[in-house]
């Protein structure tokens, strides 16, 4: 990977306006918090004021300029992540409203139409509720079977339980690529390699992962990928369902109305063509024209140097707080996380530990981060997430852990 000095993090933290904001006054904003939401240059905010002041249009209907524009630069921003995840074709993106909105339309477009009673479908113990309940909402409703990867008491899943689940012929293999609460990297390629040799599809939860990490899904041989455009430097209400050709023509529609047909009568319809028989309604153009800006920023810097800064960055975070007593950090070493760090702190509360560094400028999350099943297995309710990107410095971990030390006097 790319060393972390061939980034001018200087100048990358000037493209990012809010991180010049103080929490009260001569407290200055430390955001540690990008695992929840990624912050937003400039170079997005303004593209997506440039489309509302002088391209603002519906797309696909028109014929007039504003209209032509529009659907260009949208059309143009699919291609653009479609590149971005190395996707064979630009009509194998799927833009949806979140990464969450992307499981249920698999859920319940490819579920429903291939799913019966006693099949079966693995997933990890370690998903966030995205990933969860969508799949047991089919199965309250077609009685499918629910197995799924174990983690160990190291936070990494454990490969061992693998050959045994695909022995049960899954007909779907669905996982995260990295944990937000434990910021596990999952081996991808061995998992996709045993579901296919199974028989089985393998979809993957790439919320976490394609923000920080350099994604291809076709030397992956994933069959679909989702992940959400605000947690990679775009707008929030996006998100992106990646769909093999094939499967995606395969599949019914999500939902009716305009822009998804081809032809409708008072008693008949038929669909578009894939991507557009996913995407019902006028689109979030702004937000897709905004996620195109993202991805051109993603790529002007690079996924490997972006890669290895947040690998950096995590280490030393790990470092730094194991130095401070009473700090339990959940999930494996370094060698097999990334991009954040979960924690209890003994004595306190996570949420009172987040409150407390709010007080002192440093934005956490505190929770279960939507991933109640992994916590219930670490015996904890909750815990505190500092979670980095490609803005973030050492001296910021710096901070976090002296404000850290304050909570302890606090509580002590």
């Amino acid at each position: 990977m790319a060393e972390t000095h061939t980034m001018d993090i200087k100048r990358i933290r000037a493209d990012f306006p809010v991180l010049d904001v103080e929490v009260k006054p001569g407290v200055k904003l430390v955001y540690l918090d990008s695992g929840a939401t990624s912050q937003k240059p400039v170079q997005v905010i303004e593209r997506m004021n440039q489309y509302y002041r002088a391209e603002n249009a519906n797309i696909h209907r028109g014929v007039h300029k504003l209209a032509e524009q529009a659907t260009e630069d949208y059309e143009g921003a699919r291609g653009k992540v479609a590149k971005f995840i190395n996707a064979a074709k630009a009509k194998e993106i799927v833009f949806t409203r979140n990464a969450t909105e992307a499981v249920n339309l698999v859920a319940f477009t490819w579920g429903r139409a291939n799913l019966q009673a006693g099949d079966v479908v693995v997933l990890t113990e370690m998903e966030h509720h995205a990933n969860l309940v969508p799949w047991q909402m089919l199965a309250a409703e077609r009685g499918i079977r629910l197995e799924f990867i174990p983690v160990t008491e190291e936070g990494v899943l454990d490969m061992s339980a693998l050959p045994g689940l695909m022995e049960l012929k899954p007909k779907l293999v669905s996982f995260t690529a990295m944990s937000n609460v434990l910021g596990t990297i999952t081996p991808i390629a061995e998992i996709v390699k045993a579901a296919h040799a199974a028989g089985a599809l393998a979809m993957v939860d790439g919320a976490q992962s394609v923000p920080h990490l350099p994604t291809d899904v076709r030397a992956l041989d994933i069959d679909f990928l989702v992940f959400s455009s605000h947690k990679m430097l775009g707008p929030t209400g996006l998100g992106v369902l990646y769909g093999k050709e094939a499967l995606l023509e395969a599949m019914p529609p999500f939902m009716g109305g305009g822009d998804m047909i081809k032809r409708v009568k008072l008693r008949e319809f038929s669909t578009a063509g894939v991507p557009h028989k996913f995407e019902a309604g006028t689109p979030a153009i702004a937000e897709v024209i905004g996620l195109g800006a993202a991805v051109d920023y993603l790529n002007e810097i690079g996924m490997e140097a972006i890669a290895a800064h947040d690998r950096e960055l995590t280490a030393y975070a790990l470092e730094r707080l194991e130095e401070v007593p009473g700090v339990w950090i959940f999930g494996p070493g370094i060698e097999h996380k990334s991009s954040n760090a979960s924690f209890t702190l003994k004595g306190a509360h996570p949420h009172d530990v987040a409150e407390i560094l709010n007080r002192h400028g440093v934005a956490t999350r505190a929770g279960h981060h939507c991933a109640m099943p992994v916590h219930e297995k670490f015996s904890v309710p909750a815990t505190t997430r500092a979670s980095f990107y490609l803005y973030n410095t050492k001296e910021e971990i710096d901070t976090l852990v002296e404000a850290l030390y304050q909570v302890k006097e606090i509580f002590k």
